[in-house]
């Protein structure tokens, strides 16, 4: 059986990678230039103002935690928290939404003159807090340079030092892994016409990354079971001829889909949202040929689309939330493993390296894995770029959809995905677009579109159409958005929390996951919601955390989301922070009609054109590479 991740048992004696693990970070860059200096340190604030209570003292810390900072640090450090804080103040950054800055200030009321910012526990603590924030942003692992830099930006006064400690301590791990420059190795050079026996080959240059274990485990072990997949061939079965018929009137690419399913264990398939019914088609195909085949999605609302496509078929569709916890799927069987012989994953650019190498794990010997998705949309909320890496690595069949999402809107998308923003013939106006000049403007046009403009001209009520701007902040942000839409669609005065019944609301239970739901009411116990998956029960003490309007929502939250009508909100002050697989995912929102409340002038054609994903930093593809055969032809 392969190794497990996640919440499972570590494999005893193994460390993570294959690229070479040091003990102490001997290869680390020169440390850079001075940051600020101890005065400068000793007088920052407590910007913030969560931690300066604090200063009370020792005795008051457990019910300054209560208080102030809620579940975060027990849910962080445990029961212990008050003690281990005691010891560590600066352990504060393992909560949930502490800074560095709060965290020192924490630190100063503690400790007082003691606190200092060369203090090993401080640099420690804050090399960690950087690695947390990079896998926010899709990083498994960083670069040495740049974490170094990054440390001396944060007033650490030697930054190598903090990082030789980290990696003595165990709170990170050092690979130097080997760059491919396409430069010939030195057994190529030694057998070439004219080689000089008494040259000496080159030393391979490597790139030198430091990563927490966690991440680091996630991906050696989703390696290994997606080489497993890759070099083995699926379990007996029917035969090629009997999945061909069982596809019955399957043409074009949901044909190739079946075709590579029959053979390997694992094939990448990508498309739009119309392309969705390739792999339904097979999973019906697998289905009645006997097999026990599922099919999952990211959220409820996309598991609820799938669904509606394999209606009638023995098998079904879970959520990957479901299926790993075992709250829907086909259950385990008595080895622990998943208890089917398919798993087709839509959404499977929403997989994060953990998640992905827990589904791996889970499946049976000789099971097939099938990941599906559109390649344009937004990555993953955690760590790790699963999807795209195997796509790059081009080790197993990758079947591309010829489907084209219909209409001008799916005619828009697809240009935006070429990296071109032009202008499509919509005779029906399913594509509009709003010019405005100012943030209120926009925030005024928008209220008019979700209530007025669109339910007249295309019978789409408002709680069906799906709002999306950048982000949540800002004068046309989802906070005022929601407080605009709240104020026309459901007016009053926020007796629960900021919520009223008949409120539409993302519901976040878990980082990565959002779903639209609407309160039905309170309880004693928290807020009843409608949503996808039925009715939720919210914890009074969960609400804050979880909960939002939903009337805006930002594209992460919606990227698995779709609705009749879509208006995509681009303030004036949003051009910087676009780029092309956002205007792509927040285009593609929308089944029958777009608009696009339009702010920023030329720079949305310019995020179009010249600003593609920004990459990620992770180790798959290295660990993959010893692993697979030559590059598959597509």
């Amino acid at each position: 059986r392969r190794g497990t991740c996640g919440a499972g048992p570590r494999r005893a004696g193994r460390r993570p990678g294959r690229g070479v693990l040091l003990q102490s970070p001997a290869g680390l860059p020169a440390r850079p230039a001075a940051g600020p200096g101890a005065e400068e340190w000793e007088g920052a604030g407590d910007p913030g103002g969560v931690l300066g209570a604090c200063a009370w003292g020792v005795q008051q810390l457990p019910r300054v935690l209560a208080e102030r900072l809620g579940g975060a640090v027990a849910e962080a450090l445990g029961d212990g928290a008050a003690e281990t804080l005691r010891e560590d103040p600066w352990q504060l950054l393992h909560a949930r939404g502490v800074r560095p800055e709060q965290a020192d200030g924490f630190a100063r009321a503690l400790l007082g003159a003691e606190a200092r910012p060369e203090d090993a526990r401080r640099g420690r603590a804050v090399t960690g807090w950087l690695l947390e924030q990079a896998a926010l942003a899709g990083h498994t692992a960083m670069e040495a340079e740049a974490l170094r830099a990054a440390l001396g930006q944060r007033a650490v006064p030697d930054p190598e030092a903090t990082l030789r400690e980290a990696v003595a301590e165990g709170d990170v791990l050092v690979f130097q892994d080997p760059l491919d420059t396409g430069a010939p190795t030195a057994e190529a050079r030694a057998s070439g016409p004219g080689a000089d026996e008494a040259e000496e080959p080159a030393e391979t240059p490597v790139r030198v990354l430091i990563g927490l274990e966690r991440y680091a485990l996630a991906e050696e072990s989703l390696a290994d079971g997606l080489a497993g997949l890759v070099n083995t061939r699926p379990a007996a079965g029917p035969g090629a001829e009997e999945w061909q018929g069982a596809g019955g009137e399957g043409r074009g690419s949901a044909a190739e889909l079946i075709r590579a399913a029959a053979g390997h264990g694992l094939v990448l398939h990508s498309g739009g949202e119309a392309a969705r019914a390739e792999p339904a088609t097979l999973l019906t195909a697998a289905a009645s040929l006997g097999l026990r085949a599922w099919g999952a999605a990211h959220g409820p609302d996309s598991r609820a689309r799938l669904a509606a496509a394999l209606s009638g078929t023995e098998g079904g569709a879970a959520t990957v939330a479901g299926l790993l916890s075992g709250a829907e799927g086909p259950g385990r069987d008595a080895e622990g493993s998943l208890a089917l012989d398919l798993l087709v994953v839509l959404d499977a650019p929403q997989l994060d390296v953990e998640s992905a190498a827990m589904l791996v794990e889970a499946l049976p010997d000789g099971a097939r894995l099938v990941l599906s998705g559109d390649p344009g949309v937004l990555g993953s909320a955690g760590p790790g770029r699963v999807f795209g890496d195997l796509l790059a690595a081009r080790a197993c069949p990758v079947v591309v959809s010829r489907t084209p999402d219909p209409g001008p809107v799916g005619e828009l998308v697809s240009g935006v995905g070429a990296g071109e923003l032009t202008a499509v013939d919509a005779p029906g106006h399913e594509v509009a677009i709003v010019p405005v000049r100012d943030p209120a403007e926009a925030v005024h046009r928008t209220v008019q579109l979700v209530t007025e403009s669109v339910p007249r001209a295309f019978q789409v009520p408002p709680e069906q159409t799906l709002v999306v701007t950048p982000g949540h902040g800002g004068a046309a942000g989802t906070r005022v958005l929601n407080a605009a839409l709240k104020e026309k669609c459901n007016p009053g005065p926020g007796r629960f929390a900021g919520f009223d019944p008949g409120d539409r609301v993302a519901y976040s239970p878990a980082p990565g996951r959002t779903e639209l739901g609407q309160v039905l009411g309170a309880e004693q116990e928290g807020l009843r919601l409608r949503c996808a998956g039925g009715e939720v029960l919210v914890a009074r003490d969960r609400v804050a955390a979880t909960l939002r309007h939903g009337w805006a929502v930002t594209a992460h939250q919606a990227v698995t989301l779709r609705a009749p009508a879509a208006v995509v909100v681009v303030p004036g002050d949003a051009g910087p922070a676009l780029a092309r697989d956002w205007v792509y995912t927040a285009f593609a929102r929308a089944e029958r009609h777009l608009s696009v409340v339009q702010g920023v002038g030329p720079a949305l054609a310019t995020a179009v054109a010249e600003r593609p994903a920004k990459p990620r930093t992770t180790r798959l593809p290295l660990l993959l590479r010893p692993q697979l055969p030559a590059p598959a032809t597509t």
